[in-house]
């Protein structure tokens, strides 16, 4: 089976997590990657350790994304899009809500994503060997007490990826979505639960081998890979421990 030989990809959410080890295994494969995120010493350290171009943006700022689209274009160009950027916040009912959290995940994960694939659709689709790959969650595939905030911007974001696919078959544009379950990472569950770290800790409390960004990485990277006219439409991926959004088995 012949690989994906188009290998220029851009990355955002770059500089921790899920986006980080990305941007980590696309580069020990060989491919040529942007590397975009917010934090500019951190996207440096990150370029210097593995030869990325670092691009410090903000997703949710027009003004960033045409920035970066300018960018890209001046420094080969891409083949495929990688929208890892987002996050959660709070951990509320809907009779508690608190607005600015909401407000804040709806910018991060579904306006990031559509501006970032706005941005480069022209490219993408010049390229006629596009790729998109959105990185959405199991949160946007089953509701859960708790979490109704992440769990309306995950389903809008998932609900763009199917309709981008509807939409851009015709440029032969690949649109694939990775949609993680539990992922024990730096910074998730602590930016979710405010800086609060023993309660960030109690997250994966007692769980057998939770998913690293790593493991999210290598599948992300599989998907990307693959020859072009291998659509995975969605990947759901959990660590064995969770077998479904409210069945997960702590050992404690």
């Amino acid at each position: 089976m012949v690989e994906n030989n188009s290998k220029h990809a851009v990355v955002t959410g770059a500089s921790t997590g899920i986006g980080e080890a990305t941007v980590r295994k696309l580069r020990s494969e060989g491919w040529s990657v942007v590397a975009v995120a917010r934090r500019v010493d951190r996207l440096d350290r990150l370029a210097e350790e593995t030869g990325a171009l670092a691009f410090a943006a903000d997703v949710t700022k027009d003004d960033d994304v045409e920035a970066l689209v300018a960018f890209v274009a001046d420094n080969g160009g891409l083949d495929t899009l990688i929208n890892i950027a987002g996050g959660a916040r709070g951990a509320d009912t809907v009779g508690s809500a608190h607005n600015d959290d909401w407000e804040w995940m709806f910018q991060a994960n579904v306006m990031g994503t559509m501006k970032m694939t706005k941005g480069f659709l022209p490219a993408l689709r010049e390229h006629r060997r596009g790729t998109v790959l959105n990185l959405t969650s199991t949160a946007g595939l089953v509701a859960y007490e708790g979490g109704a905030g992440y769990n309306a911007a995950k389903f809008a974001q998932h609900a763009l990826t199917n309709a981008l696919r509807l939409e851009e078959v015709e440029n032969n544009l690949r649109v694939i979505e990775v949609a993680p379950g539990l992922v024990q990472t730096e910074e998730f569950a602590l930016n979710r639960l405010g800086g609060d770290q023993a309660a960030a800790q109690k997250v994966y409390a007692g769980v057998a081998d939770p998913l690293t960004a790593d493991d999210v990485a290598g599948v992300v990277s599989y998907a990307v890979g693959l020859p072009h006219h291998i659509n995975l439409d969605q990947i759901v991926i959990r660590p064995v421990a969770q077998a479904a959004n409210h069945k997960l088995i702590r050992k404690i």
